[in-house]
């Protein structure tokens, strides 16, 4: 405790740091790092495998039936002029009178030229294997100009090709943004292992095929971008940083997978919500995590997290670039091409970029010209210039949720977490010597044996009905003040004044409430989760929380085992003492 009070933050990091690997996996991208680094690698959270099948599925996880319902739809335009109204521009149907310019769009059959554009040449991912040492096999099958083999439908005997009197054949799979741009003529089939805060688990994507791949991704990180071979792993530890929406039997999963598969000395659990605490130096928190696919609010008192806030809604960034293609498509400003996020990942690339770059939340119409992307089958990409409008409304969805249609991906199959152990219930009621260890863990369950119940309510109401939840006046009014945006679409333009807004008018009016505010991030608020769960790694001296490899092997969590799950959300006073001195 005397080293904590008297090291310089930055020695501890680079002492500590350097072999903890700090892994927060959530439903669209992956971030890991080493502790000691300043942020983490960003990668899409998915991978391509090579596939024979025929017929060839381009997405595993993709539904037969993703059309949005009659009804879907006309509560998608009543919502649209809703916001309309509050935005003050046309409603959806009204024509905008005395335009000052005609919404025609120009086709460009190349990429513009370079000299002012930010936009990279696009390229199709190279699907096949280099340096290949020659052998014997026959070679059947030579690749075109573009680096593309034979029809996809070969059989797997004639997927060899020759550069140079040299052999190549397909990788047999491709993660992260690699995996993305894979053209929809190769034989690949992309996989996402979670999807919506849950494995991805369907009849179309069994358990043992989303656990295979989940370790595969997270294997092909270590060693090709942090460098950690195998043989080196036993000298690691991880600290996964778990969004509050997985189940105990998912977390299980995850922790088998990094210390049975992976192979690291030991690892600890720790919660987003809790983790994005200690990123931004707080103690005391509402934390707003807006992600991809899912968004979460949980409390955080005094560096604990109160369960019974926790609330999360199916929709993230990846619903607004949805949201986006179906506004545009609606004013008819959108090109003539075949656009499809959900089938064409990178379709949904393109339209995350055009989200980020041109939607905000402000008054007035809100348009800009933009370059739009086509990857149609057999014919090169092409640019399409156009202008853009109602860019203001997309982002508004997160408060209107309605304008948001769903896509149609199943939870995970109920009987997947009644059948198996629950690892909280053999470590709840533990004997120690002397008694109770940690008593004001009594009757506080973190992760619900039950599924998790997600709210149809907008952003707003959400926090509100989280805040409210903990009941005590003094507390709701320093949460009211202390509300945290983390997660990628937290980015947003005009989001933090628009919480504040509409978390003020979400009060109920008895409440003796009248100030709201949204606190500034400290550090990228899509990694504060990551660098959060960082410095908890460095700062926990005693590790009386972290599993290790043989224990996990040999015993799993049980009864006197002398490990306790859920320690691994118990604050210790030295690290809050730390980070706010």
């Amino acid at each position: 405790m005397d080293y904590m009070k008297t090291v310089v933050p930055t020695n501890l990091f680079t002492e500590r740091g350097s072999n903890i690997v700090v892994i927060n996996p959530g439903s669209a991208n992956i971030r890991i790092g080493l502790a000691n680094q300043d942020t983490p690698f960003n990668i899409p959270h998915c991978i391509s495998r090579r596939t024979t099948q025929l017929p060839k599925r381009h997405v595993q996880d993709q539904m037969l039936n993703s059309q949005v319902t009659t009804a879907q739809h006309m509560e998608r335009e009543r919502a649209y002029d809703m916001i309309a109204s509050l935005l003050r521009i046309p409603f959806l149907d009204e024509e905008v009178a005395n335009s000052s310019y005609p919404r025609k769009m120009g086709h460009v059959d190349a990429y513009p030229p370079q000299n002012n554009t930010k936009e990279p040449e696009f390229t199709w991912t190279d699907v096949l294997e280099k340096n290949v040492p020659h052998s014997s096999t026959k070679v059947e099958a030579e690749p075109n100009e573009g680096g593309t083999s034979e029809d996809p439908t070969l059989k797997e005997s004639k997927i060899k090709v020759e550069y140079n009197s040299s052999e190549r054949k397909y990788r047999e799979y491709i993660c992260g943004e690699e995996a993305l741009r894979i053209s929809p003529t190769e034989p690949y089939c992309l996989c996402r292992p979670i999807r919506r805060g849950h494995l991805n688990i369907s009849q179309h994507y069994p358990t043992q095929q989303v656990l295979e791949d989940l370790h595969t991704i997270w294997d092909w990180i270590l060693v090709e971008k942090l460098h950690i071979p195998h043989s080196m792993r036993n000298m690691y530890s991880a600290i996964l940083v778990l969004p509050e929406t997985f189940d105990s039997r998912e977390i299980k999963e995850m922790l088998s997978i990094v210390l049975r598969d992976l192979r690291f000395s030991s690892a600890v659990v720790h919660q987003e919500g809790l983790a994005a605490v200690f990123g931004n130096g707080l103690s005391t928190a509402c934390i707003v995590n807006i992600g991809a696919q899912v968004t979460s609010v949980i409390c955080v008192e005094d560096g604990v997290t109160i369960p019974t806030t926790q609330i999360s809604l199916r929709f993230g960034g990846e619903d607004i670039s949805r949201c986006l293609l179906w506004t545009q498509r609606h004013h008819q400003t959108w090109p003539p091409i075949r656009t499809d996020a959900l089938s064409k990942p990178v379709d949904l690339l393109m339209l995350n970029r055009l989200k980020e770059s041109y939607c905000q939340i402000k008054e007035g119409e809100v348009e800009a010209v933009a370059m739009v992307q086509s990857y149609e089958d057999g014919v090169p990409p092409g640019s399409h210039k156009t202008r853009l409008t109602a860019l203001n409304v997309p982002p508004m969805g997160l408060f209107y949720p309605t304008l948001l249609a769903p896509d149609v991906y199943p939870p995970p199959p109920r009987s997947w977490f009644n059948d198996y152990d629950d690892m909280l219930e053999d470590t709840w009621h533990m004997d120690f010597p002397g008694g109770s260890a940690f008593p004001m863990w009594e009757n506080y369950p973190i992760f619900q044996t039950k599924p998790k119940k997600e709210d149809n309510i907008g952003l707003a109401e959400a926090i509100t009905k989280s805040i409210l939840l903990t009941g005590r006046i003094d507390l709701q009014r320093k949460l009211f003040c202390s509300m945290q945006l983390i997660g990628g679409a937290a980015l947003s333009d005009g989001l933090i004044p628009a919480v504040e807004e509409r978390v003020l008018h979400a009060i109920p009016s008895h409440e003796a409430i009248d100030t709201v505010e949204v606190l500034q991030s400290r550090t990228n608020p899509a990694f504060v989760s990551w660098k959060g769960g960082a410095i908890l790694g460095i700062l926990d001296i005693s590790r009386d929380a972290w599993i290790h490899r043989e224990d996990w092997i040999k015993n799993g969590i049980h009864i006197r085992s002398g490990r306790k799950y859920k320690d691994s959300y118990y604050l210790q006073a030295q690290a809050m003492c730390y980070i706010n001195s």
